[in-house]
């Protein structure tokens, strides 16, 4: 009999953290912070470990499993996010388990542990997309998938009673700028082997809309970047640091711009040499590349003297506090935005209260410095209703349970499987952070219901 419990990301996007229990055998899949308490701590000078950020609720609750922890047979990481691996460094002490991730998220866990001090004691075990391995019986699948960052996994975990399917990022592009294409092949086959339960993202379940492919941001880049007048401008360009398909795609532009490239922030240097490390990329060769105070201040007053000459692509584009962008904002760094200077978001708002209202404070500072602004240059790294209906239909899961959100965007995926034909509380079921649900091998099912969200 197969359990799954909801540790954390049901109840709110991110500390996404999934327990599946499959009779005495006990998984974890994903271990992510909860990024907005974060934003705002960031905003002081003090120290945080694993008690702080308890506090603030920025890890998954999982000491309300108690014992349970020492039990578990291993940790699966789908990807290098910060709100699916975030976690790890400061609760992974607790798991005497090995931790199961592609190079590039063991890479990323790796810096991560490094900034904050701390040496894993678990076993890390790189598995690489498209790859499979054997652990305690159980054989494990790691299906390559599209997403926002390299090396993002469909995990496939293969039970006597079907497989177990969790699918926490991804999108589906046939066109990846960087990176493979899905593995349609591997999908169909666990899905002919048949698929016992799909644990999915439903972050964005309620646009009806096919998720564009990442060449689409290419083109937008393109347009923002080769047909607006920017001779003699500054050029600054803002995105998420580990995108690293958008971040090569800058600097193939820049390059046809005839500008100096420069990136500056310290997360920008974590993603961008762990994927220099793994080979997985080769710009790092044509971009200045700087992280810390004094040499971050030494390379802008290069740039200031010819603003004409360089692009630089920053880290900031949620406006968080202590960000490069931020402190250029605040006129914390040699670098001036002025009059018709280009600043160029390559992202979305992630929607929260404090992001938005940074975001707004930020802009609200260039603007009336006259600094000309694009926002939304981006396309998402997360499947649409459409591709979420298409998923659903290759792999034909026994039964779904919707992951990483907000109880509003859980019924919004829940919906989408009644269409399909699932049905609410038989088949689909809607759980909160600590709910679980006892998936049988018949079709009959127990649930601890959800609260009202």
């Amino acid at each position: 009999m197969i359990k799954v419990t909801a540790i954390g990301g049901y109840s709110e996007v991110g500390k996404n953290m999934t327990l599946v229990e499959i009779d005495k055998d006990k998984f974890i899949f994903d271990a992510g912070l909860y990024l907005p308490p974060l934003v705002e701590l960031e905003e002081t000078t003090q120290q945080f470990g694993e008690r702080k950020l308890r506090q603030i609720g920025a890890l998954p609750d999982d000491e309300v499993l108690g014992k349970v922890r020492e039990k578990i047979k291993a940790i699966f990481v789908t990807h290098a996010h910060l709100d699916h691996v975030g976690a790890l460094p400061y609760i992974a002490h607790h798991y005497k388990c090995p931790i199961i991730a592609t190079p590039y998220t063991i890479a990323i866990l790796k810096k991560l542990c490094k900034d904050q001090h701390t040496k894993l004691k678990n076993r890390l075990i790189p598995l690489p997309p498209n790859a499979s391995l054997s652990i305690k019986g159980y054989k494990i699948d790691f299906i390559n998938i599209t997403h926002s960052t390299l090396q993002t996994v469909v995990i496939a975990l293969h039970t006597p009673e079907g497989v177990i399917c969790y699918a926490n990022d991804f999108k589906l592009d046939n066109s990846p700028v960087l990176g493979k294409k899905p593995n349609w092949d591997k999908l169909k086959e666990i899905a002919a082997k048949g698929v016992k339960c799909l644990i999915v993202e439903s972050l964005y379940a309620a646009e009806e809309r096919k998720t564009p492919s990442e060449r689409i941001a290419r083109d937008l880049l393109e347009d923002v970047l080769l047909t607006v007048n920017n001779e003699g401008s500054g050029i600054v360009v803002t995105t998420f640091s580990s995108h690293l398909a958008r971040l090569k795609s800058i600097v193939q532009i820049a390059k046809k711009l005839d500008r100096q490239i420069m990136f500056v922030g310290r997360s920008l240097h974590k993603y961008v040499s762990a994927a220099t490390e793994l080979k997985l990329i080769n710009f790092q060769k044509d971009i200045e590349l700087h992280t810390y105070r004094e040499e971050v201040n030494r390379a802008l007053k290069k740039v200031q003297k010819n603003k004409q000459d360089w692009l630089v692509v920053c880290t900031g584009h949620q406006g968080e506090p202590n960000s490069v962008l931020d402190r250029i904002a605040k006129d914390m760094l040699p670098l001036k935005l002025s009059k018709d200077d280009h600043l160029i978001f390559s992202s979305k708002i992630i929607p929260s209260p404090i992001n938005q209202a940074n975001r707004k404070q930020l802009e609200k500072r260039f603007k009336e410095r006259g600094v000309r602004i694009f926002t939304d240059v981006h396309v998402s790294g997360h499947a649409g209703r459409e591709d979420l209906r298409d998923f659903i239909k290759l792999l034909q899961p026994e039964t779904i349970i919707p992951a990483h959100g907000d109880m509003q965007k859980l019924s919004s995926l829940a919906e989408l499987a009644i269409e399909l034909g699932y049905q609410l509380g038989k088949d689909v079921f809607l759980l909160q952070d600590q709910q679980h649900v006892w998936i049988k091998s018949v079709s009959y099912t127990h649930l601890t219901l959800p609260t009202k969200a």
